[in-house]
């Protein structure tokens, strides 16, 4: 009788166990970036006709609306934008600077047990494979819940020192964003957007998370909460999910890319700004004609 209650309870842990390690998710995550600082730059710039500004707004909202993939098991997880035939215009030099800048890129591994994260990147030509330790967050639980695609999630929040690589965590310059309503700026001021613009020290991360699927996952590389992540908004960016499938016929295959030269993260967003810097010293010296030059004035 034992014996046989204690072959019984092997072949339940046995069989649990199994499930756990075969266990498997997808979740669809709609990106969304708020433009509006932008989009007030070039109202104000006189230069700039009716058809251009419409060029540039749609090649903005193709790099700031975009759709990505969460494939995630127990421990680890794979992120990557959903493949799309590419725009056909990116607006020319400045946009696709713009674009190299926007975060994300290629395959994003994570793995919550190990707390290491593995992404490809390509920056200016060049693949990189950036190799790193996840960054955990002093998550705060809030008791507030809402509904998200018929789960309950509750509320969490954290703040973070965004990157400075990450175009996204853009915001205007604060002694340009104080001018008062109606002052004029020096006539005919040219400015580098890289100077209109700056990182700030810190921004407040709003997470929603749902103990109904009890995993430590989310998209890009949030994680930490006891339960998926289905949006985040850090005052910007909102990464809303559309869509859960728990255990999908069609499993991906969830493991860390290899592809490019590794790097830190450290060292990678030092090599960007490093060239952005280059690239920002020989665009001034040609006048402004690589895209990414703002006149201010009226």
């Amino acid at each position: 009788m034992n014996k046989t209650i204690f072959t019984l309870a092997f072949a339940v842990v046995s069989y649990l166990g199994l499930y756990a390690q075969e266990f498997q998710g997808m979740a669809i995550y709609e990106s969304k970036t708020s433009t509006s600082d932008f989009k007030a730059r070039m109202e104000r710039n006189k230069n700039m006709t009716p058809d251009m500004q419409k060029r540039i707004e749609e090649s903005m909202k193709n790099m700031f609306e975009k759709t990505f993939i969460l494939n995630f098991n127990k421990t680890a997880s794979i992120y990557k934008e959903e493949e799309k035939l590419e725009a056909s215009a990116q607006g020319g030099g400045g946009m696709r600077i713009w674009s190299s800048m926007m975060g994300g890129g290629g395959t994003y591994y994570k793995n919550v047990k190990d707390k290491q994260y593995s992404n490809d990147k390509e920056y200016m030509g060049k693949e990189f494979l950036v190799k790193d330790s996840l960054t955990s967050l002093a998550w705060k639980m809030e008791a507030e819940t809402r509904v998200i695609g018929g789960y309950t999630c509750y509320k969490a929040t954290a703040v973070k020192k965004p990157s400075a690589t990450d175009f996204r965590n853009l915001r205007p310059r604060k002694e340009d964003a104080d001018k008062k309503e109606g002052e004029k700026p020096a006539a005919d001021k040219k400015t580098n957007f890289l100077d209109a613009v700056e990182v700030p020290k810190e921004i407040v991360i709003t997470a929603w998370y749902t103990p109904e699927i009890p995993v430590s996952q989310g998209p890009e590389g949030y994680w930490g909460l006891p339960g998926l992540i289905l949006e985040v908004n850090d005052g910007k960016t909102v990464l809303l999910c559309s869509k859960v499938v728990l255990n999908p016929k069609v499993k991906a295959e969830i493991k860390a890319p290899s592809k490019g030269k590794v790097i830190s993260q450290k060292e990678y967003d030092e090599t960007v700004m490093k060239k952005m810097e280059e690239w920002r010293e020989m665009n001034q010296g040609r006048g402004g004609n690589g895209g990414m030059q703002i006149r201010f004035g009226n």
